[in-house]
């Protein structure tokens, strides 16, 4: 699977988890930049993350997303 095909799933996923369809995902995108992210939307997030694409996020993965690019990016490395 490409970046573009991740980022198209996960971007369904922000729909989804947010109830936004407007949000557009950007490697330099925060908790900061989306209405209603707060720690349990994030963990849902993530559990739908790891559902859709059939991994398992480690905690020590989990604590260096920082933005959505590096979830991006940890996304395609488990699945490669």
């Amino acid at each position: 699977m490409n970046r573009n095909e991740i980022i198209e799933k996960t971007t369904a996923i922000f729909h989804e988890i947010f109830k936004d369809d407007t949000i557009v995902l950007r490697d330099d995108m925060t908790a900061a930049d989306v209405e209603n992210w707060d720690s349990l939307t994030h963990m849902l997030m993530i559990t739908r993350v790891e559902e859709v694409f059939g991994i398992k996020f480690k905690l020590k993965e989990l604590n260096k997303l920082k933005m959505v690019g590096d979830l991006i990016s940890t996304i395609e490395v488990k699945l490669s």
